[in-house]
């Protein structure tokens, strides 16, 4: 059995994201939560709350002990950009782009991996 839980249009880099997710990846949930606990990256605040989510959805829904349950996928999907402009000196003007990200995270029981 697997629970899931994703967030939507974060205002963080992809690519930034995807260094912090990349560490928890096939981790148990509390060793995961620990990790990101004290990485010192925005994204991991992001993560844990995801993380937290998917966790209590496995307890909840699905009657899973939070203590067997493992990281089984866990993935960042980049959302809109949102695109602004910066004014420049002589008239110029250069565009910002500022990435937004989509986090998912899939728990599982330890047993069944």
């Amino acid at each position: 059995m697997e629970a899931k839980a994703t967030a939507k249009y974060i205002r963080i880099s992809p690519r930034k994201a995807r260094l912090v997710i990349d560490l928890i990846r096939g981790k148990s949930v509390t060793q995961a939560e620990a990790i990101l606990k004290f990485t010192p990256n925005r994204a991991a605040e992001s993560i844990i709350k995801v993380l937290r989510s998917a966790a209590a959805n496995a307890e909840n829904n699905l009657s899973l002990n939070k203590e067997d349950l493992i990281v089984t996928k866990a993935f960042i999907d980049e959302g809109p950009s949102l695109k602004r402009i910066m004014p420049r000196a002589m008239g110029r003007a250069d565009k910002m782009v500022h990435r937004t990200s989509h986090i998912t995270v899939v728990v599982g029981n330890r047993e069944e991996v």
